[in-house]
C-alpha cells in the first residue's frame, strides 16, 4: 500500500476519534461504521483503549499514534475480525491485514498491557487458521493476550476447539475473568 494511501486511511480513521460536532466525525465526513469496518479490512486496524482514573478512551489505529497518544494508568489493544481463511473481494488477503494491525501495535508509543481479540479469529473453525492467527499474534508487543470467541470461531463444534485452544483457564461453559491493574474484565 502507498504513503498516500496509508494517509488517507489514518486522515479517516482520526476523524472517527473526532467530536461529531467539530464536523471531524460521522455527521462531518460520512464515514458510519460500515465506512470503518472497509477501512479496517484494507488497513489492518483496531482501536487503542486508555484507562486513566477509572475511565476509558479509546482511539482507533493510525500510522502516526505518537501524535495522538494519550497517557493513562495503562493502555490495551482491542482487535476483531481476523478472519482467518477469508479470501474474497472485501478482504482478499486477511494474512497481510492481521500483520499491517500487529506492526500498528508495535509502533505505538506505549507498551499494552494486553491484546484483546474480540471475535471472528478464524473464518471457519478450522485449526490451521486458529495456528496462523497465533503465529501472526506472537508478534504483538503486548504483554498478554486474550481471546472471545465469534460465531465463526464456534461454527462446527460448538465451540469445542476454539476452547481447547484458548479457554486453558476456563470455567463452567467457557467463560473467565482477569485483572489487570485494577480492572476485572469477564469474557465468553
Amino acid at each position: 500500500m502507498t504513503d498516500e494511501a496509508h494517509n488517507l486511511i489514518d486522515r479517516k480513521l482520526q476523524n472517527l476519534n473526532s467530536d461529531p460536532a467539530d464536523k471531524g466525525g460521522v455527521d462531518g465526513d460520512g464515514v458510519d461504521r460500515r465506512g470503518f469496518l472497509k477501512c479496517m479490512a484494507w488497513a489492518g486496524t483496531g482501536l487503542v483503549w486508555t484507562i486513566s482514573g477509572g475511565i476509558p478512551v479509546s482511539r482507533a489505529f493510525a500510522r502516526n499514534m505518537e501524535r495522538h497518544a494519550r497517557k493513562g494508568d495503562f493502555s490495551f489493544v482491542q482487535i476483531s475480525d481476523s478472519h482467518m481463511g477469508f479470501n474474497k473481494p472485501a478482504n482478499p488477503d486477511v494474512v497481510a491485514t492481521l500483520q499491517a494491525a500487529v506492526d500498528k501495535i508495535n509502533a505505538l508509543p506505549q507498551t499494552p498491557e494486553f491484546l484483546l481479540h474480540t471475535g471472528d479469529i478464524s473464518h471457519l473453525s478450522k485449526a490451521e487458521q486458529f495456528d496462523n492467527v497465533n503465529q501472526i499474534l506472537k508478534r504483538a508487543k503486548a504483554r498478554d493476550v486474550f481471546f472471545v470467541p465469534g460465531e465463526h470461531d464456534v461454527l462446527d463444534d460448538n465451540g469445542k476447539s476454539y476452547l481447547e485452544r484458548y479457554g486453558k483457564s476456563a470455567q463452567g461453559s467457557g467463560w473467565y475473568s482477569f485483572d489487570k491493574k485494577g480492572c476485572t474484565s469477564s469474557a465468553w
